[in-house]
Formats: structure tokens, C-alpha cells, sequence
């Protein structure tokens, strides 16, 4: 199912939750809905899901307005941060709980659920409590239970955050699995980064309910729209160094180094810009236009990280083991094509 979200506002009083937001969600696709605590991810779940009512703007799934539609009704599968499960039920009555609801006839409720239990790998615990199950185990339930109505959306909301970090891996690569087994519509909401690149066919950026960038994960970390985009994604965070165009040149605000930097003379002389770089984005080499000094260097596996000064600014870089630098050595940066971006200092707009 198709689910498209058309000038989607929500206010709490004169809080402005979710504002001016578009978007649309492809059929079979995971979307991940990423962004800082309080960006409006799970306001949007939730008028998706239909236990906020919209201030403004359309929900459409497929050609279909569900905006003011009951939650009921909405055919959506919901898997709470927390889980949710009864606690004095089975996990096989928590799984099949949704069907009893729609009196579906017990044996057709029986053959669903074990199905469903077959593909989450619950099948061997069915007499369990949730008590009685790990985190992981409660987190399948759950997803079970989201499941087993077959539902037009599911909608995860934090899915993993109260699990441990090896546990958080397995689950996410678990529910890629299971989304593609299903082939269901799912959107997955989350702070995590790494989760989001790792598991989104697209993934849809927030700040302070604002759209930031809806894309695949890869253009997102390639092309960002904005200074925040390339902010928010990659480990480590990308290096800025901030200064202003001068005789068509990239210089430092305080004047203490300049470079040649091709999109400078797009940006126009006096203009306060961002020159962004990601870490594999600087080449140690015989030349460059970056003249650094190496300020420390540690090891990372089989790579180096090197903290290299242009100027009074810093910013770190991996290098190569082979490369032999030395603390307090001057070496020459360039710069890839892939990875390095310039933004207007104040608005945060891309320079392109």
C-alpha cells in the first residue's frame, strides 16, 4: 500500500509539532522515519495510526483519505517502543488477541498465529508468558501480534531502544527480514542513524517537524540537501570549517589559512559559507590545498585516524598505516569530490 502524507500538520495548543509536512511512502517499501528527540517522528505515527487527530493537511493510503477515519478501521499493525504484551497471557493468546477481536473462528486463529509464530522463530514458546521471555523474544511477540491481522501498515515506533547493542543489530536485521518476507508497507521510527541506513529502503529526515530530506539512505549521506542532513549522518560526524569567500578563495573567519575551493566561486565574494568534509574525504599526499599540520593520530584497526590543523580550525581524517605520519608533521590535504560540500554559513542551504 501506498501511503501518501499531504501538507500534514499537527499542534499541541501553540506548539507546532509537525508542520507543512509531504511525503509519499511507496508500496512494500521500510521507510525510516529519522531525526533528533522531539522532531515530530512519532506525532506523525501516531496521526497515521489515527490516535492523534490531524490539525491539517491529508492522509492517503492509496487512493483512499483516511484522515478522519477510527484507528479500527485503518488496517494498521502497531508495535509500541515498550512492546506492550498482556501480561497473563501466552504468547499465543498475545498473538492471536487482534483475531479474537474481530472474532475470527478460533481454529483459523490457531493456524494464523503459528504461522506468523513460524516466521518471527516464537513457534517453540508458546505457552511463555512475556515474564518469561528476553527482550528480543517480547520484541518478536510483538511484531507477531502487529502481523497476524495482516495488516495494510505496520508502524514501529523505537523498536529496538530498550534493547542492549548486540541485540538491537540482531532485531533490526530480523525485521528487514520479516518486512521482506511480508512484503507489508512498514515505517520505522528512530533516532538512530546507523539503524536507518542500515535497514531503510528510504529513509525520510526530520528537525522540529520540518522535512528535511526524504531519499535513499545513500543519497542522504552522498548529496545532502542542507547542513543538517550532512550533520545528522555518518561516524564520525563530518568536520566543518567555517569561513568566508575572499578573492573567489575558501578562507578561515579569522584569516588564519585560505585554500582554493571550486564551488567558491559559485557562492559569490564576501559570503559566509561551511566548508563540510567527511572523514575519507581527505588525501594525504605530495599535494593539495589543505597545508595541515598532524596534531595526533590513533589507531582504529586496520585504519588511522589522523587530527589534522589548517589554520587555527581542526578536523579528522583517515589515513593509512603506510603513510607513516608522524605527530607534529606538515603534510598537503586534497580533497575527493565524493564527501565535501559547501553551505552558506547562516541558512545552512547547500551551495551547489
Amino acid at each position: 500500500m501506498r501511503v501518501t502524507l499531504e501538507h500534514l500538520t499537527k499542534k499541541f495548543s501553540d506548539v507546532t509539532a509537525v508542520s507543512d509536512f509531504s511525503a509519499t511512502l511507496e508500496h512494500g517499501e521500510l521507510i525510516s522515519l529519522l531525526g533528533p528527540s522531539g522532531c515530530g517522528k512519532s506525532t506523525i505515527l501516531n496521526m497515521l495510526a489515527g490516535i492523534l487527530p490531524v490539525t491539517d493537511g491529508k492522509i492517503y493510503f492509496d487512493d483512499e483519505d483516511v484522515t478522519n477515519m477510527p484507528p479500527e478501521k485503518r488496517g494498521i499493525g502497531l508495535v509500541f517502543q515498550n512492546y506492550a504484551l498482556y501480561p497473563h497471557m501466552t504468547v499465543l493468546q498475545n498473538i492471536c488477541f487482534p483475531l479474537e477481536v474481530q472474532k475470527v473462528p478460533k481454529p483459523q486463529r490457531l493456524e494464523r498465529a503459528m504461522e506468523i509464530a513460524k516466521l518471527v522463530h516464537v513457534d517453540t514458546m508458546m505457552k511463555r508468558r512475556p515474564a518469561e521471555l528476553s527482550g528480543g523474544q517480547q520484541q518478536r511477540v510483538a511484531i507477531a501480534r502487529a502481523l497476524v491481522k495482516n495488516p495494510r501498515l505496520l508502524l514501529l515506533d523505537e523498536p529496538l531502544s530498550n534493547l542492549d547493542a548486540r541485540l538491537r543489530l540482531e532485531m533490526r536485521e530480523e525485521i528487514r527480514r520479516i518486512q521482506q518476507r511480508t512484503g507489508v508497507t512498514t515505517i520505522f521510527v528512530t533516532h538512530d542513524q546507523e539503524e536507518a541506513m542500515s535497514i531503510s529502503d528510504r529513509i525520510v529526515l526530520m528537525k522540529l517537524g520540518v522535512l528535511q530530506q526524504n531519499d535513499l539512505p545513500q543519497n542522504l549521506y552522498n548529496e545532502p540537501a542542507n547542513q543538517f542532513v550532512a550533520d545528522f549522518l555518518g561516524n564520525p560526524p563530518i568536520n566543518n570549517l567555517h569561513g568566508v569567500v575572499k578573492n573567489g578563495r575558501f578562507e578561515l573567519e579569522d584569516g588564519s589559512a585560505s585554500c582554493d575551493f571550486p564551488l567558491c566561486e559559485k557562492a559569490g565574494e564576501g559570503r559566509r559559507v561551511t566548508l563540510a568534509l567527511r572523514a575519507e574525504s581527505a588525501l594525504v599526499g605530495p599535494e593539495g590545498p589543505l597545508a595541515c599540520e598532524v596534531r595526533s593520530i590513533y589507531q582504529m584497526g586496520k585504519e588511522e585516524m589522523a587530527y589534522l590543523r589548517f589554520g587555527t580550525s581542526e578536523f579528522r581524517a583517515y589515513i593509512s598505516v603506510e603513510d607513516g605520519l608522524k605527530t607534529g608533521q606538515m603534510v598537503n590535504v586534497a580533497l575527493r569530490k565524493r564527501g565535501v560540500f559547501l553551505f552558506d554559513t547562516e541558512t545552512g542551504e547547500r551551495i551547489q
